[in-house]
């Protein structure tokens, strides 16, 4: 425990709290929306995390005790408590120890995940949707504000593709070994003849730009389309259009966001993922021969876990090994266990380089 405290610098997450408190007292605090967001989500952050680690020394503590009493009083139901208590507090340090092992660059950013349908026709439209639902389900489980940026819906069901951010501190660092190419083996729904079917969606996780990523973007070389945003099987949702569509010539790099009802809204979304792309392109260029060397697992088309759901019931991750017997339960975003064996596995192969 003494250790994790150390990596995490208690002494400096407490300074860093008391320094974004007077930040937050700031009379014109809000007159910058988007600076106050930023303030308060990375303040309430770092006061829960001093919380956890704070209850997690008192919990150790209260464990002791509980051993002692038992030994004491010779007491078996005393010790079965203090056996329990010890298991599960072996877990919450266990989570926080990997959060030690986020220390990469951009680690510590917001997360913009992309996600898109891949081989595999209306069923791989439909797997796609169901990852979707997926991480934003998990978001959820944790309490990480989500906001959709764009949906692009498949004509018989699914979706093509979806990009949306988790709006939490170290969400890049801890969905970034989600990235990759999924695979779904199931019975069809959308097959009369109930045949077996196989199909691939991708997902790409990005860190979100800060103001200090100084990504340069020649209005020039943009070309914006605007539109109006659709629904499922094609539906109108809005009666103007707002809806954008920015592509990036230099690259071929194409980005649009519907969520919102302004146009000028939705083309400052679309910009962010813009720019978080072009960051992410820049970083892969700087870290070219070094990933060059890497193999499987770590960028956009390596398949990195299989859902089975026949002839078996299972999930299993293709790099760590990791696997479940219960594909609806990780569907429904209890991937916790996979992220935590990726998180550990790419830092055995970044030591082990």
């Amino acid at each position: 425990m003494g250790s994790i405290e150390a990596v995490l610098d208690l002494e400096k997450i407490r300074a860093d709290i008391s320094r974004l408190e007077e930040e937050a007292a700031a009379p014109n605090l809000w007159d910058d929306v988007a600076s106050a967001q930023k303030v308060t989500s990375r303040l309430s952050f770092l006061q829960a995390e001093l919380r956890r680690v704070l209850n997690l020394r008192s919990r150790i503590d209260d464990v002791r005790v509980l051993f002692e009493l038992a030994e004491e009083m010779a007491d078996a139901d005393t010790r079965v408590e203090a056996e329990a208590e010890l298991s599960a507090t072996k877990k919450v340090v266990e989570e926080l120890e990997v959060r030690t092992l986020l220390s990469g660059e951009y680690d510590a950013r917001e997360a913009l995940v992309n996600i898109r349908a891949e081989a595999g026709g209306v069923d791989a439209a439909d797997f796609a949707e169901q990852l979707m639902r997926m991480y934003l389900r998990w978001a959820e489980r944790h309490g990480y504000p989500t906001e959709v940026y764009d949906t692009s819906y498949a004509e018989e069901a699914g979706i093509k593709s979806a990009t949306f951010t988790v709006k939490s501190p170290y969400a890049y660092g801890t969905l970034s070994v989600e990235q990759g190419t999924h695979r779904l083996v199931r019975i069809s729904p959308f097959d009369n003849q109930g045949r077996r079917q196989t199909s691939f969606a991708g997902v790409e996780v990005l860190p979100v730009v800060e103001q200090s990523d100084h990504v340069t973007i020649d209005e020039g070389e943009l070309r914006v389309d605007v539109y109006r945003a659709s629904g499922p099987g094609g539906q109108g949702v809005n009666t103007t259009d707002s809806a954008v569509r920015i592509t990036h010539l230099p690259t071929g790099i194409v980005v649009s966001c519907q969520n919102e009802r302004s146009q000028i809204q939705n083309k400052a979304s679309a910009m962010n993922v813009l720019q978080s792309k072009l960051l992410e392109r820049r970083r892969q260029e700087e870290k070219a021969m070094m990933d060059a060397l890497k193999d499987g697992g770590s960028s956009w088309g390596n398949q990195m876990r299989s859902y089975v759901l026949h002839p078996y019931q299972m999930v299993k991750d293709l790099r760590t090994e990791y696997e479940v017997g219960n594909p609806q339960s990780v569907l429904d975003g209890d991937i916790d266990g996979f992220i935590e064996a990726g998180i550990r596995w790419r830092k055995q192969r970044e030591t082990a380089e």
